[in-house]
C-alpha cells in the first residue's frame, strides 16, 4: 500500500544503552522496552498489524542500531536523525525540560513535523565490513595516541615505561595490517563492493583505505544530488548573513571518519591529480587561503566520485578537466 508522507503514523523511540522509550504520537501513548532482542521483538510484535509507521530516533553512538536496523528489515519506515536538531527543536518548542519519556514524545512531533528522510541501511555483510573499518579506525587512534605518549617519555627513568609504549605501537601496527588484510578480503567477497572500490581507486589519491572507508561509512554514495553528499559529509558552505553583515560561508557537521579520509585523499590528490592539482592553483591564485582551497578541492573530489558512482564511469582526467578547470 502506498502511503503518503503525511499519512504516516509517526513513533519516536528514545534510544538509551538499556532501555528504549517509545511514543506513538497519533495514540499519544508512550512504552518502554528493553534495547536487547526480546525488547526489540515485543516493539515489532505491536507494530506489526499496520504498514504505517514511520520511526525516528537519534543517533545515539550505535545503540540505536540494533532496533533501527531490525524495524527497518521488517518493512518500516525508519529515519536516523542527529541529535542537535531534535534538540534545537525541542528549544523552539519552548520544551526545556529533559526525560527520556518526554525525548520520545519530542522525536517523534519531530518526525511528524519535519518528515525527515529515510535512513538507507547497508545490507547485513556490509555492515560486517563497516564493523571492521571502524575497529581499524580505532587502532589507528590509539596507535596515534601511544606515538604521542612515547614523545612525551624522557630521560633515564623512563626507559621501562618507552620500552612498553614501543612494543605497543609494533603490536597495533600489527593488527592494523591484519585488518587491512580482512577488510580486503572481505570487500572482494561482494560484487558490488568490488565494483564500486574499482571505480573509486581509479582516481589518483584514492587508495583501498579511503575507498573502504567512504563505501562504508558512507553508503548513500553515488544515490543522492550532489548538493546533498556534500552536505551529508559536511562539506557545504553555509551563508552567515545578518541585514548589512555579509559572514563568511562555513562548513560543518558531516561524519567524522569519512572528512578525515577524505581530506587525507585530497591533500595527495592536489599533488597527483592533474584536474584537482590545476584547480586547486587556481584558488590559490586567486588569494584563496591554503585551508580554504583544500575543502573546495575535497567538496570537488567528492561530487566527482558521487556522479562516478551513480553513472558508473571510472575517472577520467580530460573529462574533469573540461568541467571543472576554470580557463
Amino acid at each position: 500500500m502506498s502511503t503518503s508522507e503525511t499519512d504516516y503514523r509517526w513513533l519516536g523511540i528514545d534510544v538509551s544503552k538499556d532501555p528504549l522509550d517509545v511514543y506513538d504520537l497519533s495514540q499519544s501513548v508512550s512504552t518502554r522496552y528493553d534495547n536487547a532482542c526480546e525488547g526489540i521483538e515485543a516493539l515489532w510484535q505491536t507494530l506489526r498489524g499496520s504498514t504505517d509507521w514511520a520511526v525516528v530516533c537519534e543517533a545515539s553512538g550505535g545503540y540505536e542500531t540494533w532496533v533501527a536496523t531490525t524495524l527497518a528489515a521488517q518493512g518500516c519506515r525508519v529515519s536516523v536523525v542527529n541529535p542537535r536538531q531534535v534538540r534545537d527543536f525541542a528549544k523552539a518548542s519552548g520544551i526545556l525540560a529533559k526525560t527520556d519519556a518526554l525525548d520520545a514524545q519530542v522525536i517523534a512531533r519531530f518526525g511528524s513535523l519535519m518528515q525527515p528522510a529515510a535512513t538507507v541501511f547497508a545490507s547485513e555483510s556490509a555492515q560486517q565490513l563497516q564493523d571492521w573499518v571502524r575497529r581499524r579506525q580505532q587502532l589507528v587512534e590509539m596507535r596515534s595516541g601511544e606515538k604521542n605518549r612515547r614523545q612525551q617519555l624522557k630521560g633515564r627513568n623512563k626507559a621501562v615505561l618507552k620500552d612498553e609504549v614501543e612494543a605497543h605501537i609494533e603490536w597495533l601496527k600489527e593488527r592494523i595490517e591484519q585488518l587491512d588484510e580482512t577488510i580486503e578480503d572481505l570487500s572482494q567477497q561482494q560484487s558490488q563492493w568490488r565494483e564500486d572500490k574499482a571505480l573509486l581507486t581509479s582516481v589518483k589519491g584514492i587508495g583501498p583505505v579511503v575507498s573502504t572507508t567512504l563505501l562504508a561509512d558512507r553508503p548513500e554514495l553515488g544515490q543522492l544530488t550532489s548538493k546533498q553528499i556534500a552536505a551529508w559529509v559536511g562539506l557545504a558552505p553555509f551563508n552567515r548573513d545578518s541585514g548589512r553583515y555579509r559572514g563568511k560561508r562555513t562548513t560543518w557537521g558531516g561524519r567524522a571518519t569519512v572528512r578525515s579520509a577524505l581530506d587525507m585523499a585530497t591533500l595527495v590528490a592536489v599533488r597527483h591529480n592533474p584536474p584537482l592539482r590545476t584547480f586547486y592553483q587556481h584558488l590559490l591564485d586567486q588569494g584563496k587561503e591554503k585551508k580554504v582551497a583544500l575543502i573546495a578541492c575535497a567538496r570537488k573530489l567528492l561530487i566527482c566520485l558521487n556522479a562516478m558512482l551513480k553513472n558508473r564511469t571510472p575517472w577520467q582526467d580530460e573529462l574533469v578537466t573540461a568541467r571543472y578547470t576554470p580557463i
